[in-house]
């Protein structure tokens, strides 16, 4: 397959190509590719787009959870870095989006095949999108809650419904707009969102305890599947993004490869780190089992409120890109309606989501479940995409991913590229085999309950699928293509 240059005035079906969408406008794009003509930007732009959506609550409580399982503060800030290190991963399948000029629900047809990619994205893709969609929100309305409760409204089951179809509908209208608007309202976001974290950690540096150890030190196999399990707590937020390209994607093809995975990356990383430290730091002063009330205790009290709103705003952020990759998934499962309304579906379920897991479950436990189980799908399927980027030098012929009939380069077998579903399958079985959260896998049962789901999942699955396909005519075709 050789790649083909198209012409920037155009759109993919030989139409004049429609104006560039902008922050007051819908956005017009859903999966198709995006026209030479309407590329715009710079990759720096990305930075304030990833450190936005994680200057958020879930950060504090991931961090605080890590000195709740029994680390010590410092063990628990290396487990930070460590499990934040995997942002390195978004950040390189985010320079696949401008390669393509698609988003990643359809890069990855390059993988598993045009009816393999369909399966691929309805699970890792649209399922468990909502599910962090609903977590998420989950998160924001909590906060919102207790803000209703300072204005005096009892937070009954009905206003605590209302004010979760708000915060939903305030995410979703960011998601519906679109691409354009998340670039132009993410910085205000991350710079006020950093306003409020820096107080909020003045007084959490104030009152943390520095030389923090647990009365009982945790040692020998107990530390370390201790680390291991908080390394997959913590990495389960950059795994969950096997779709950065989706905000990439409108970035020129000869923007800087290195920048658009540096900026990705960076802007993810440097604020997950310091939220999650936070949260750490406040576990040893205050009780992080109930973060948002532990931390209102040390904070002033004029200042309650604002850290309130920043906490929904924080987490608004971040589900914005969730349901637009989520609404990208909806149509690249083969769903054939606009984006907007893909995106107002998948909102429809993570309220519905949202209310059962406020009302009927615990939320803190749910989380914790949800995000660790999660690790044992997602590190093999970012483990996959990666490879493949690698393998192909990330050369991708948008023209012939979006060509979805059998004559097509990516039809493979049926339908199916076999290599990348072994691949995955191969990743997937090894972590659950090996996992140690819900249940003890027979792997972790041999190893004393040391969980190695995220390591080993990654590894098979990236091995696998490099081994594989390194025969393969549409990677020779790529490789060769200079």
């Amino acid at each position: 397959m050789v790649s083909t240059t198209p012409d920037p005035h155009q759109a993919v079906d030989g139409r004049p190509a429609a104006r560039p969408d902008g922050p007051v406008r819908i956005e017009a794009h859903g999966i198709d590719l995006v026209p030479d003509a309407e590329r715009r930007g710079r990759p720096r732009e990305l930075f304030s787009v990833w450190a936005a959506a994680n200057v958020n609550y879930l950060s504090l409580v991931i961090g605080g959870a890590l000195v709740l399982m029994g680390l010590s503060l410092w063990q628990a800030v290396a487990v930070i870095v460590v499990g934040n290190l995997f942002w390195l991963l978004t950040g390189l399948l985010a320079i696949s989006g401008p390669a393509a000029g698609a988003p990643s629900e359809v890069i990855t047809r390059a993988v598993y095949g045009i009816r393999g990619n369909r399966v691929n994205n309805a699970v890792t893709g649209w399922l468990i999108s909502v599910c962090y969609f609903a977590l998420n929100l989950a998160a924001a309305a909590t906060a919102a809650f207790a803000l209703v409760e300072k204005a005096g409204i009892t937070a009954n089951t009905g206003v605590k419904a209302a004010v979760v179809v708000v915060v939903a509908a305030l995410t979703l209208t960011i998601s519906v707009y679109g691409h354009a608007l998340i670039v132009r309202l993410y910085l205000p976001i991350t710079l006020a969102l950093t306003a409020v974290f820096a107080v909020v950690g003045v007084a959490v540096v104030d009152h943390a305890d520095f030389g923090y150890t647990p009365a009982a030190p945790l040692t020998g196999t107990d530390l370390w599947a201790t680390v291991l399990a908080g390394v997959t707590l913590t990495a389960s937020g950059p795994l969950s993004y096997t779709t950065s390209a989706d905000f990439s994607r409108y970035l020129p093809r000869t923007a800087s490869a290195k920048a658009i995975a540096g900026w990705t990356a960076c802007g993810a990383f440097l604020p997950s780190v310091v939220v999650c430290s936070l949260g750490a730091l406040a576990a040893t002063a205050v009780d992080m089992t109930d973060p948002q009330s532990a931390l209102a205790g040390i904070l002033p009290g004029w200042f309650e409120p604002v850290f309130l709103l920043a906490l929904v705003l924080g987490t608004v952020a971040i589900n914005a890109l969730t349901a637009y990759s989520a609404g990208l998934a909806l149509q690249a499962v083969g769903l054939h309606v606009r984006r907007t309304v893909s995106v107002l579906a998948d909102g429809a379920v993570a309220v519905a989501l949202t209310l059962y897991a406020l009302l009927v479950s615990d939320f803190l436990d749910t989380v914790s479940d949800v995000l660790q189980l999660t690790v044992v799908l997602l590190g093999p399927a970012m483990a996959v995409y990666a490879a493949d980027i690698l393998l192909r030098r990330n050369r991708y012929d948008g023209h012939a991913l979006t060509d979805e009939t059998p004559a097509g380069p990516f039809w493979y077998t049926a339908g199916v590229n076999w290599p990348g579903a072994l691949a995955l399958a191969a990743g997937v079985t090894v972590s659950a085999l090996s996992v140690n959260t819900l249940y003890t896998g027979p792997i972790a049962t041999a190893l004393h309950g040391v969980d190695t789901a995220l390591p080993a999942g990654v590894a098979v699955s990236a091995l696998t699928y490099a081994a594989l396909m390194r025969r393969s005519p549409t990677v020779r075709a790529a490789r060769s293509d200079d």
